[in-house]
């Protein structure tokens, strides 16, 4: 049985939404606002689980955060809990891609509500999406003020970003829209969610294999730590550096991202090398 209490709480979302657009544009900001995108324990070889069981324990009761298919598992179970009618669909991120198609790497939600589908997506940690009607044309606009658009193309659906890199990872910088993922309709069984979850955490390819990333969604901007470099930007102010020094990187994750982290993690992250005569023998010796 899915906690629905325990998963409101975790949000800070006080009562249940609205069975709606407007309500589901609410759960999902509430969800991102509160539950960081993280992929800490595949870098450190962990592995993921990503059945509902599994993934409830780690990002609400143990309040950690996660990547795609954990965020966006926990959500469709919220969303079916809730009455929400909604499945799992996969995409191929375009962020700082070649003209050669990218793997499957991210699921997101294809929500129906009174005949009408919707996307919504809790776990893109590049930037933040806001809930969008799938129709050809269809535009939001985010909370940090970047426009969305989605596009029907000959192969599917394309989702694109104009917006503020400032309020990405650092990726899909550029004049105007910016494709950010591709995506069809096709129906998506748990064996491919497995499938794609397995090759995005543990291919030598993948970014999240070798790259610490964190992110969350500000009220009115966006945050992430990748590997050692710092962005943030909160309306007008901006923040931008490297994390030299592995204390302050454990502070960071900590406070912004709500991720506590052993000295030895960080050492395990493989970042901070050059520290590591800082750390105990024991440590030194992993």
């Amino acid at each position: 049985m899915f906690d629905l209490d325990a998963y409101l709480h975790r949000i800070a979302m006080p009562a249940r939404p609205t069975l709606d657009s407007i309500g589901l544009g609410r759960l999902q900001l509430a969800h991102r606002q509160t539950i960081p995108f993280e992929d800490l324990d595949v870098v450190l070889g962990r592995g993921l689980a990503i059945d509902s069981a599994s993934v409830f324990a780690k990002l609400v009761t143990a309040r950690r955060g996660g990547y795609c298919f954990e965020h966006n598992r926990l959500f469709l179970d919220a969303l079916a809990e809730l009455g929400f009618t909604a499945r799992p669909l996969l995409a191929r991120v375009w962020y700082a891609a070649t003209d050669v198609p990218p793997p499957l790497t991210h699921t997101f939600a294809l929500v129906t509500i009174d005949g009408q589908d919707w996307i919504a997506d809790t776990g893109f940690g590049g930037s933040y999406t806001p809930v969008l009607p799938l129709a050809d044309g269809a535009e939001a606009t985010a909370p940090d003020g970047a426009r969305f658009r989605l596009e029907a193309t000959e192969n599917g659906w394309m989702l694109l970003r104009d917006g503020d890199p400032m309020t990405t990872d650092g990726r899909g910088a550029g004049e105007g829209f910016q494709p950010q993922y591709s995506f069809t309709l096709a129906q998506v069984f748990d064996a491919d969610l497995a499938l794609s979850n397995h090759w995005t955490s543990t291919a030598p390819s993948s970014r999240f294999t070798h790259t610490p990333i964190a992110s969350i969604v500000l009220p009115n901007g966006f945050a992430s730590l990748i590997g050692r470099n710092y962005r943030r930007r909160s309306g007008t102010d901006t923040s931008v550096g490297e994390v030299t020094d592995p204390r302050v990187y454990r502070i960071r994750m900590s406070l912004l991202f709500g991720i506590d982290l052993s000295v030895e993690d960080v050492a395990a992250l493989g970042i901070f090398e050059a520290w590591l005569g800082f750390y105990p023998i024991a440590v030194r010796a992993e």
